[in-house]
Formats: structure tokens, sequence, C-alpha cells
């Protein structure tokens, strides 16, 4: 099993929440409102680099557009293993968690 980083972790959670509109300024954009903290572009861009390399999610470039110069988006998309990626975080996340320490947080 590859484990995901937390910042893979919740770039990957953000793909999936957008279903097909996951480009870089929407994922940016996700993940700053589901952490409550702004994040750059080079904080969404590395994950995701690394989240390709891995095979987690697949690069989809869309058509270009005059706004952009003539250039294209480029969209992401979970791979069937990137969602067992995220399956797998998410069950780690409950072992380790358990919930007597839940309990003690609150």
């Amino acid at each position: 099993m590859n484990l995901l980083s937390r910042s893979e972790e919740i770039v990957l959670a953000a793909i999936w929440k957008l279903a097909g509109d996951a480009y870089g300024v929407t994922i940016r954009e996700r993940v700053s409102a589901d952490t409550g903290m702004p994040w750059t572009f080079g904080a969404v861009y590395k994950p995701l680099k690394q989240l390709n390399h891995k095979g987690f999610v697949e690069k989809i470039p869309g058509p270009s557009s005059p706004e952009r110069g003539g250039r294209s988006k480029f969209y992401y998309q979970l791979t069937p293993d990137g969602r067992t990626a995220l399956k797998d975080i998410r069950r780690i996340h409950r072992a380790v968690w358990s919930e007597d320490m839940e309990k003690s947080f609150r």
C-alpha cells in the first residue's frame, strides 16, 4: 500500500468532490474551503503532480479558450487506484483515531 501524504489526501478528496470540474483553480478553492486556510497554487500543484505520478489521478486536457490566450485547462479525475487510496486512508484514520481517543478530545 502506498500511503498518501496529508496534502495528497486533501487534494484527492477535493477532486472527488468536484466530480468532473476539477482543475487548478477549482481544486485550490475547494481545499481552501475544506481546510479553512488559503492554499497557494504551488501547494496544490505539487501534490497533483505526485498523485499523477502515483497513478491516482488522470490529467485530461480540456478545450482551449480565448480567455486563456488559446491555452487549455487541465482537468483531473480519480483513477480506480485513487479511489482505493482514499478508502485506504480513511480506514487507516479510523484505526489510528480510536473511539477512546476521540472521546478524550470532547
